[in-house]
């Protein structure tokens, strides 16, 4: 191993070490969370965002979220999206942004009047600012970072060390799931959503980091395994991230995952050349072979239950009527108020209010496609066709970001089952408009156009 892969064990290994620390001594996870965000800010203002420093502690945040929430380290409620604001607002002062993200600015335009329209109709016994901040700090996180990124020239090396990133706090996720539920044999009782194996937090969340660290050591064992121990340490960990989040018994991170890696060897292959072409075959039958692997030591572990469970079926094996767990009414009653109101909608957060008056079911959206329909009407449906069609139209003519496909599925299919809770989905969607090249000049990589 060389000094570089010597430091990433290390890193690794600190990391293990946190959330050890954090498991045995909850109040750390506070301290926590505050040296995240204050070395932040210094690492990016000492370094003036030279390298998109803004990129690696953002991608560091990201991923240690749903570890501060479980832990009651958050200091706010939104604390991942608004640090990912913070560090993006810091590194477009340092380095700009392209003049033509104007269709991001046109993005966050598009949901005033929703915002506006809820300070007028929104409950007098509701809390307005929490019930605005809640619903609307993710697309915000979303449009901003999507400023910083739009069309930034980027080496793909530096998109490895983002997804460095992303796997260090990520591993102090798992590792705390571990010391949590050691044995997931003894608290696995049915088919239904499991908070015990998902650090007793929630399992759509936890899934949905689970899945995207997943797919990041995927990418890193793909790219970024020099060395035979590198190698193994970052196959290891895909297969570790895959049976914690199998487990959760939440079924949308893995699913997103396995989609995520399915495009990218797709890509892989079709960009590759004749000589490549065996090589990648050869990772797909590797890698479809470890999951039939991961998925019966997880059947194993559970006694079956998880068989059931992507079945659709409870422990008994009989088929449950709703195949997404309830969400099929939320979904409806949000279409209806769209429907009801095309225009503007109905508002930032009065769908939960309205839903409530008229089913009794007091319960947030868990779809952020819907909700943008029933909040903001005709703005909120342009607005999703800037966010989906963009990143295609940059694809297409900057292949060289092959990982900007798997960044958009990402985000679209974690807003279809948990929203945009976490900041997760808003900063993974903008780096599916970096402008990737294999090298570029010191000068251009740091250049906003």
């Amino acid at each position: 191993m060389n000094n570089t892969e010597k430091k990433y064990i290390q890193l690794l290994l600190l990391h293990v070490g946190i959330a050890a620390v954090i498991f045995v001594m909850p109040f750390i996870s506070k301290l926590y969370t505050l040296a995240i965000f204050v070395f932040g800010v210094y690492y990016i203002v000492k370094t003036k965002n030279k390298n998109n420093e803004v990129l690696i502690m953002s991608a560091y945040v990201v991923g240690a979220e749903v570890l501060l929430r479980m832990t009651d380290g958050m200091l706010l409620n939104e604390f991942g999206k608004y640090s990912v604001m913070i560090f993006m607002f810091l590194g477009m002062v340092y380095s700009g942004f392209s003049n033509r993200a104007f269709l991001y600015w046109f993005f966050l335009l598009l949901l005033l009047p929703g915002i506006i329209l809820a300070t007028q109709t929104l409950d007098f016994g509701t809390d307005v600012r929490k019930a605005i901040a809640f619903n609307i700090s993710g697309p915000v996180c979303l449009g901003i970072s999507s400023i910083y990124c739009f069309q930034r020239k980027i080496t793909f090396e530096r998109v490895l060390s983002v997804m460095t990133a992303f796997a260090l706090s990520l591993v102090s996720v798992v590792t705390y799931l571990f010391i949590y539920t050691p044995s997931v044999k003894d608290v696995v009782t049915g088919t239904q959503s499991n908070f015990e194996t998902s650090g007793g937090f929630g399992p759509n969340q936890v899934s949905t980091l689970l899945g995207l660290g997943i797919f990041v050591f995927f990418v890193l064992l793909i790219f970024n395994s020099k060395s035979r121990i590198i190698q193994l340490v970052n196959a290891g960990f895909v297969m570790v991230f895959a049976f914690r989040g199998i487990v959760t018994f939440s079924r949308g991170g893995v699913i997103t995952a396995i989609v995520m890696i399915f495009i990218l060897l797709i890509i892989m292959f079709f960009q590759a050349n004749f000589k490549t072409k065996p090589k990648i075959g050869i990772i797909i039958i590797l890698s479809f072979m470890a999951g039939l692997g991961v998925w019966g030591y997880s059947s194993l572990q559970t006694r079956g239950l998880i068989n059931k469970r992507y079945a659709n079926q409870d422990a008994l094996g009989r088929e449950k009527k709703s195949k997404l767990t309830g969400r099929e009414t939320l979904i409806t009653s949000e279409l209806e108020m769209f429907w009801e109101n095309p225009v503007f909608g109905v508002g930032v957060g009065k769908n939960k209010e309205i839903r409530r008056k008229k089913t009794g079911i007091l319960a947030a959206s868990h779809n952020e496609i819907t909700r943008m329909l029933a909040e903001h009407g005709s703005f909120g449906l342009l607005a999703l066709f800037v966010l989906f069609f963009t990143p295609l139209f940059l694809f297409i003519n900057n292949r060289q970001n092959i990982l900007a496909i798997s960044f958009l599925l990402f985000w679209l299919l974690t807003i279809n089952h948990a929203a945009m809770r976490t900041a997760a989905p808003a900063f993974v969607y903008a780096l599916s408009l970096l402008l990737v090249q294999i090298k570029i000049p010191e000068k251009a990589e740091i250049s906003g156009d």
